[in-house]
């Protein structure tokens, strides 16, 4: 089982279990995998708390979440937290839901240790809560969680950081640098140890050296997902560590920071090695199109937003909501009942194919 309390992962196995529909289709008192669901009005209200807009999934995830539920007949409170670090106004904005009537509170946390409040109020009043691509921590009062398989998404980088290496320069040691995201994040920690159950072992067998050392989830945090604070740290490792060394691969948990530690290295007049990124970013896939990105990873949010509210739909119904995994995902309180999409790397070689049907990025990739 993996264990992904705070930002600890047990890198050991990993449960996989057969993607099937768990739906019964049983109606009024039916038992669910979060508890009991009775149904409830087509037209009641669906609250949406996502995070601030720091990436263009969360704006697009917005968008298609008032459309969606709106045309599945809901009525939609679907609110970004503001631009402050701090998680008072998703707090407020979930309490505020809770006594609008919402029911069912689907949240994109800000901050995933400190909103077992929040959530513990809208058990009591009755308020299905579903963890939108974050995973909330330290509550038993949570119902559901749908994401992306964000361990694996980690392995993919890994493995496409060791692949893009070795395309370049044929034999190692590869010098790299270690970049994970904020540590508010649940998800930061669990990119970053998907990517370590790859890289570690290489770099154990000293294949791979990081140049600073820096190895620890901690050490490599960029807290807020700042771009301006990845390239700050891109900045001060080139000047501490490599003045005449050459820099093979950086690992990037997202595409917002892979593009500020590109203009870093490119500041100061040195060769883009390879970057891994995520989120399928409009500016990232053209960097990716003209071979200076390497990678990033296609977590659709349409996908992911269409299975979000199919949940609803079901728990609505008073039917039971499709899960696929009922032993992986532990929030220091509970195993949450869970739904994983599958992550998809892209490079410049299947980045075509990985973005056919997309109308945004299908035609960034027809040079």
């Amino acid at each position: 089982m993996r264990n992904f309390l705070g930002k600890s992962v047990a890198v050991g196995a990993i449960a996989m279990l057969a993607l099937t529909a768990c739906g019964s289709g049983r109606e009024g008192d039916s038992k669910t995998a979060g508890g009991s669901a009775k149904g409830f009005a087509a037209d009641s209200l669906i609250g949406v708390a996502l995070p601030a807009k720091t990436s263009e999934n969360w704006v697009l995830a917005k968008d298609l979440f008032d459309k969606g539920l709106t045309e599945a007949g809901f009525k939609a409170d679907v609110q970004h937290a503001g631009a402050s670090t701090t998680v008072a106004d998703q707090q407020a904005q979930i309490t505020a839901m809770v006594t609008k009537g919402a029911k069912v509170i689907v949240i994109g946390a800000t901050d995933a240790a400190q909103l077992s409040t929040q959530v513990a109020a809208a058990k009591k009043a009755g308020v299905k809560v579903i963890a939108y691509d974050r995973l909330i921590l330290n509550t038993p009062d949570l119902d559901y969680y749908v994401a992306f398989d964000n361990f694996k998404v980690g392995q993919l980088q890994g493995t496409a950081l060791l692949e893009g290496m070795k395309k370049k320069k044929a034999k190692g040691p590869y010098t790299i640098e270690l970049f994970s995201g904020s540590p508010d994040d649940n998800n930061a920690g669990v990119f970053f140890n998907g990517a370590m159950d790859v890289l570690k072992p290489e770099i154990d067998k000293g294949n791979v050296v990081v140049g600073s050392k820096q190895t620890d989830v901690k050490q490599t945090a960029t807290q807020g997902w700042k771009a301006e604070e990845a390239q700050k740290r891109m900045d001060s490792l080139l000047t501490s560590t490599y003045g005449n060394k050459e820099l093979d691969g950086v690992l990037s948990p997202n595409d917002t920071l892979a593009r500020a530690i590109i203009q870093s290295i490119k500041g100061a007049g040195k060769t883009v090695p390879v970057v891994t990124g995520q989120d399928s970013e409009v500016e990232s896939v053209k960097s990716i199109v003209k071979g200076e990105q390497y990678m990033t990873i296609n977590k659709d949010t349409r996908n992911l937003v269409k299975e979000t509210i199919t949940m609803i739909k079901a728990l609505q119904a008073g039917t039971e909501p499709q899960i696929n995994d009922t032993k992986s995902y532990n929030n220091g309180n509970k195993i949450v009942p869970t739904y994983l999409l599958p992550p998809v790397a892209v490079t410049k070689d299947n980045a075509a194919e990985a973005y056919a049907n997309d109308p945004t990025l299908g035609p960034l990739t027809k040079g």
